[in-house]
């Protein structure tokens, strides 16, 4: 582990993995949207098998990955939401390094829903020529209703998506703070007082993700 240091007022925020999660998920629930609506369920299961494996990434990074990523850095206790939801008519942002108590709670809820998204799908079927990988370690019965699950709970994660990118847009245009642009560069404008962050290996990431991969691989084919 290594401390990152800040440059001209700009500080390390969001390591690699965090970035490449975030918007290899963005794309790959479009896609799973996309091929399921034009029935392409052969790269919508290869789709959902890869959101599992990086949802599962996501959650072991949360307890050993880089500092803001951590689930310790952005889960807040009662207290500090309801003081923050009362900063929330103010034009200014108040600064924080990681996640904000509501953007923290929106990460953990997002993650909880896909994980049942894609867990759900593993058992589902569609009464005609499709059905998840482990369709058959269950009852027809069980099957069904993760279907019925799986079809709802996608309409909750739409509904948690649209409420994040209405936040993003708040932030943005209200109170003149670009959410989008760190988790691309990986860099924030803090005080100058903010503690730096400590990164872990990327390397570490990456075979965190292949053992994630390779997880769910050997899970579709029991």
């Amino acid at each position: 582990m290594s401390e990152t240091q800040k440059s001209n007022g700009v500080t390390p925020v969001w390591d690699i993995p965090v970035r490449f999660f975030h918007w290899s998920l963005v794309l790959l629930i479009a896609f799973s949207w996309l091929s399921g609506e034009m029935e392409w369920m052969e790269w919508h299961l290869y789709s959902g098998y890869a959101v599992l494996a990086l949802v599962l990434f996501r959650v072991i990074w949360g307890f050993v990955g880089s500092t803001h990523a951590r689930f310790s850095s952005f889960i807040y206790g009662p207290g500090a939401v309801i003081d923050y939801i009362r900063t929330l008519p103010s034009r200014t942002a108040a600064k924080f390094a990681g996640h904000n108590p509501l953007g923290g709670i929106s990460v953990v809820l997002i993650l909880l829903c896909v994980l049942v998204q894609a867990g759900t799908g593993l058992f589902s079927n569609d009464d005609i020529l499709t059905e998840g990988p482990l369709y058959k370690h269950v009852t027809k019965e069980l099957s069904d209703l993760l279907t019925t699950i799986h079809k709802y709970n996608f309409n909750l994660l739409l509904t948690l998506i649209g409420v994040h990118i209405s936040a993003v847009l708040y932030y943005l245009f209200y109170k003149s703070e670009n959410l989008i642009k760190p988790m691309f560069t990986g860099r924030k404008h803090l005080p100058p007082d903010t503690a730096p962050a400590t990164m872990r290996s990327t390397l570490l990431a990456v075979i965190l993700l292949a053992v994630c991969a390779a997880g769910v691989w050997a899970l579709i084919k029991i």
